[in-house]
């Protein structure tokens, strides 16, 4: 009877250590997870982009930054489309101080924004666009609009399961 119950408890204990583990190898962009779900769901009705068939890029540089989003596919020409609008609006937007977008997609108030909106005059907002969609460069000299920009970028990460240069190849990703 003991052996039946040493058993058991080996195969539960290797089940869990096999599924643990199982997470390391899948796409960032897991859509079992209901809060990232929410965050994806939010991110379609204000951007207009399937965030899952899309990626984001935020790239901290010296005096700044860079958000990429690209759609998957070429064949997405709708998707490139609203890539496009979006981030020529978030670049207005942000010029203008607003950061109501990201507030809408994260359901929270995000880190950076506060100073960056403050210092909003002192920053620069560049959309440009990619083969598959667009990018924002964020430029300045204020140090400490550098500092809210990076805390900025850094939560997008992370909530977007994101990366940042890295996850770019030849300046596509």
């Amino acid at each position: 009877m003991a052996g039946k119950h040493t058993a058991k408890a080996l195969t539960a204990a290797v089940t869990i250590a096999f599924v643990s583990c199982r997470g390391r190898g899948e796409p960032a962009r897991r859509p079992s997870d209901t809060a990232f779900a929410a965050m994806q769901a939010r991110g379609q009705a204000v951007m207009g982009v399937d965030q899952y068939a899309s990626a984001h890029v935020f790239e901290d540089v010296a005096d700044g930054g860079r958000i990429v989003l690209d759609a998957d596919t070429f064949a997405d020409t709708a998707g490139i489309l609203a890539i496009r609008q979006h981030m020529g609006d978030i670049a207005s937007a942000f010029r203008a101080g607003d950061f109501a977008r990201p507030f809408a997609v994260h359901a929270q108030v995000v880190p950076g924004t506060a100073v960056m909106g403050a210092r909003h005059a002192h920053i620069t907002y560049e959309a440009t666009d990619r083969p598959r969609g667009a990018g924002v460069r964020i430029r300045t000299t204020d140090t400490a609009a550098v500092t809210a920009i990076h805390e900025f970028l850094a939560f997008q990460r992370t909530a977007h399961h994101a990366g940042g240069h890295e996850g770019m190849l030849n300046g596509v990703h």
